[in-house]
């Protein structure tokens, strides 16, 4: 099997092989990826990968957009005069449609395998992973009924990497938003064809400087899809559902710190998640009242333990609102994500010692009762204390440097 190297934020480098390559390398937005990753073994033909059900009472749809924000420049290609950028929509449907969404282009898949070195697999392996969302389905509720939430995924990753959470939202009535960010990941496609390659991961130099500029310019895409999901030209046919007195964020990674960043430049987002990034953003002096939820692994955000979990302490201190610090017990980097999941279908150690499955419905949970207790006014007792039932989640006081 062939290895592949990959430089982490931190300096160091992973050495990673196989399937591992494309599903466990990483960051945790802060610190290189603590993962113990087994090769794949060579399958033929390749095993079978889904996505677990959304528990939603609603059938869920999902539509893709393109859109083009000429008023500035690429942040990473220059010559590129506009900022170019595909989300992916998921919502709740009248009815299940005729054909399940794909998880991904057949050319993404590809790109993603052959970035991980891996000859073993049908290149069109992770383009079959088998969703839960169906393609273009009519969007069900009333004019400005549904809270919108939008998500961005981790560096390197693409939107899709986030697609149970999107289901599981949009199975509980809410519009969903992923964004990929443009050269930020192994691969975007676009309607015509092209499909952009991750210029951002060919930088070596990845200071905290670099990753500011990266929070910052991921809060400009987010104000700038918010602009075409709610402004007065909105670019999709069920954009009159979406409600814009409640709009929220949440991020994996990257895209967590990138949370941040955003409810520090948009008073449209009313609250915010980051999971498993740390952030180099800082919120100004005043802070914010905003709802905020941080969760993490304990490996990288356990109080008082530096390095990551240092920068969720500094953007703490600023938030003067409802806010939660949150720590899953035995999970990877991976854990908060579909990856999790997919990684144990196909026989990959991420170093979680937490299946994937129960992970992402640990997680599935937290982030549907955040959202609707702060966008819906619904209060959810899951979010006040340590449960019985979700004993791998444990509520830390980062004053006290405690968790229980």
């Amino acid at each position: 099997m062939i290895k592949h190297f990959r430089t982490n934020r931190a300096g160091g480098t992973a050495a990673v092989a196989g399937l591992a390559a494309v599903l466990a390398a990483g960051l945790v937005h802060g610190s290189p990826a603590a993962a113990s990753v087994a090769s794949a073994a060579s399958a033929a033909p390749a095993p079978a990968t889904y996505l677990p059900a959304p528990t939603g009472s609603r059938p869920v749809g999902t539509t893709s957009l393109y859109l083009k924000d000429t008023s500035r420049a690429d942040p990473w290609v220059p010559s590129a005069k506009a900022r170019e950028l595909m989300v992916s929509l998921w919502y709740p449907a009248r009815s299940p449609g005729r054909h399940r969404a794909p998880y991904m282009t057949a050319k993404a898949s590809e790109l993603l395998l052959k970035d991980g070195g891996i000859t073993d697999l049908p290149a069109d392996t992770l383009s079959r992973t088998r969703t839960n969302a169906f393609t273009d389905a009519r969007p069900a509720g009333r004019p400005r009924s549904l809270p919108l939430v939008v998500l961005s995924p981790g560096h390197s990753k693409p939107r899709t990497e986030l697609t149970a959470l999107a289901e599981e939202l949009a199975s509980h009535g809410y519009v969903v938003a992923a964004i990929d960010h443009t050269y930020e990941n192994v691969a975007t496609s676009f309607p015509d064809g092209r499909v952009t390659t991750c210029v951002t991961c060919e930088i070596d130099d990845k200071g905290p400087a670099w990753w500011a500029k990266l929070e910052k310019s991921r809060a400009a895409d987010v104000s700038f899809v918010l602009d075409r999901l709610t402004g007065a030209h909105a670019r999709w046919t069920g954009a009159r559902l979406i409600d814009p007195s409640r709009i929220a964020m949440a991020g994996h990674s990257a895209g967590g710190a990138a949370a941040v960043a955003s409810i520090a430049a948009d008073t449209r987002l009313r609250a915010g998640i980051d999971l498993d990034g740390s952030v180099e953003t800082t919120l100004p002096a005043a802070g914010t009242s905003r709802p905020f939820l941080f969760l993490g692994k304990p490996s990288s955000f356990t109080p008082g333990k530096g390095g990551s979990a240092a920068t969720w302490e500094r953007v703490w201190a600023r938030l003067t609102g409802w806010k939660r610090w949150l720590l899953l017990t035995g999970a990877a980097h991976t854990s908060f994500t579909d990856l999790g999941v997919l990684m144990d279908q196909v026989g990959i150690e991420d170093g979680a010692t937490v299946p994937g499955a129960r992970a992402l419905g640990v997680t599935r949970a937290y982030v549907t009762a955040f959202f609707d207790q702060h966008l819906r006014g619904q209060a959810r007792p899951l979010l006040d204390k340590p449960s019985a039932d979700v004993p791998e989640v444990e509520f830390c006081s980062p004053e006290d440097k405690t968790c229980e």
